[in-house]
């Protein structure tokens, strides 16, 4: 099937646009498509994040693509095919594994190729779950976000080097930077969270979820101490979304108040949609998941902030931190570990913190930018279409931010090229 020369169409397919690593991949990748002359089609159910699509140049293509019944998938696959034809895409990307069937049986109808993402620690604990995952290991290119997942899929899924690329998620530097985050955003946050002033700040971002290792940070607290060996007291602020008939969150507040070392000092902030302040308002930045993150935007994040992490020593965090240069590692479910390297963190000195920072930002920068995801992405895309679409965002991020000729003239744009497969 021989491809126009034209502008490469994009279609990217996800349960849906809320709060999570795989929605801003696809933010950031309809940013980038858009950016460097595609266009950028996303199939999902709607959210929260919605609006941010359009305002990354993408488009929506509402589909609801969240069931799991095998009469759903075939039916969302026959819709997808439909959305292909009509739309001329040339190439799908999925990211989600019930999305992922549709847009598998929706390319074999309409002969385009598939890329796949592995987001997440999928387990296989139930017969057929390792089938049911395997989509996700079956597109003509497969990306796995950290080398600690594409260690599992070429043990587990047999996914050779010929299909697979190790792309890292990035922390969007320009939003996460120190430097532009003022006073009056950080108090600001404080003030509506009803935090102490003064207090040393400890910050567990994330859902409210038994692995995500609140219950332990608790644990860990009743173990340091009033004032975690520093010369102010301390407050922990969870900052993320717990569920509607929340439990563990009901829980964990029923902890704080049996405790008496907890009581009055520990925070539940709920979604927070300034998190670049957030972080910078943390003295240090802790994430002990209980289980192997997949990635951890939140532990790059928060060193692109240049704050100090104590992170779970598993998953990719053995790759994201560099242990006593850019934060620092604890064995998982440890509470006494984690305590001991709270109070290590707290203990810094102004300037043994602002080294550290340093160096966690400087990693950051070198190694999980959003820009080297979305080129490297670009460049999957590429490798399987013939276009040069990741030459054309290289070009443009090259570009000042006010040079007239940062769009991409019609000639630029009739001059992306796309092949046969």
């Amino acid at each position: 099937m021989d491809m126009p020369a034209a502008r490469p169409v994009i279609l990217q397919v996800l349960p849906a646009l809320d709060a999570g690593g795989i929605e801003q991949g696809t933010i950031d990748m309809a940013q980038a498509i858009t950016r460097a002359g595609g266009v950028a089609l996303a199939a999902c159910a709607g959210g929260r994040m919605l609006p941010r699509l359009g305002h990354a140049g993408g488009q929506h293509v509402p589909l609801d693509l969240r069931s799991k019944n095998p009469v759903s998938i075939l039916l969302n696959a026959r819709r997808l095919a439909r959305v292909i034809r009509a739309r001329g895409v040339h190439l799908v990307h999925a990211r989600s594994r019930a999305p992922g069937w549709s847009a598998a049986l929706a390319c074999r109808l309409a002969g385009v190729p598939l890329v796949t993402t592995w987001h997440g620690v999928y387990r296989e604990t139930v017969p057929g779950k390792r089938r049911y995952n395997a989509v996700m290991a079956s597109g003509r290119r497969v990306i796995a976000i950290s080398a600690f997942i594409a260690r599992r899929l070429a043990r587990d899924y047999r996914v050779g080097p010929d299909r697979l690329r190790v792309i890292p998620r990035g922390a969007d530097t320009t939003r996460f930077d120190p430097a532009a985050v003022r006073g009056p955003r950080i108090q600001a946050l404080a003030e509506q969270w009803g935090l102490p002033e003064g207090a040393a700040v400890i910050m567990l971002p994330g859902r409210l979820t038994r692995w995500k290792g609140q219950a332990l940070l608790l644990e860990a607290l009743t173990r340091l101490g009033a004032d975690g060996g520093c010369d102010r007291p301390f407050v922990c602020v969870f900052v993320g979304p717990g569920r509607r008939r929340d439990r563990f969150g009901d829980s964990l507040k029923q902890m704080v108040q049996t405790r008496p070392a907890l009581r009055g000092r520990v925070f539940f902030a709920g979604h927070c949609t300034d998190m670049p302040a957030a972080l910078a308002m943390a003295d240090v930045v802790v994430v002990p998941s209980l289980e192997p993150e997949p990635f951890g935007r939140v532990v790059v994040e928060a060193q692109a902030m240049g704050r100090p992490v104590v992170v779970a020593a598993h998953g990719a965090a053995m790759e994201t931190v560099m242990d006593g240069e850019t934060g620092l590692l604890v064995p998982p479910g440890d509470a006494d570990a984690l305590a001991t390297a709270i109070g290590t963190m707290l203990r810094l000195t102004p300037e043994q913190a602002a080294t550290l920072g340093a160096a966690a930002r400087a990693h950051v920068l070198a190694h999980y930018t959003t820009e080297a995801m979305q080129h490297a992405t670009l460049a999957v895309y590429d490798e399987i279409l013939g276009s040069s679409l990741a030459d054309w965002f290289a070009w443009q991020t090259a570009q000042p931010a006010d040079d007239p000729s940062h769009a991409p003239t019609d000639r630029q744009e009739a001059s992306v090229q796309t092949h046969g497969q």
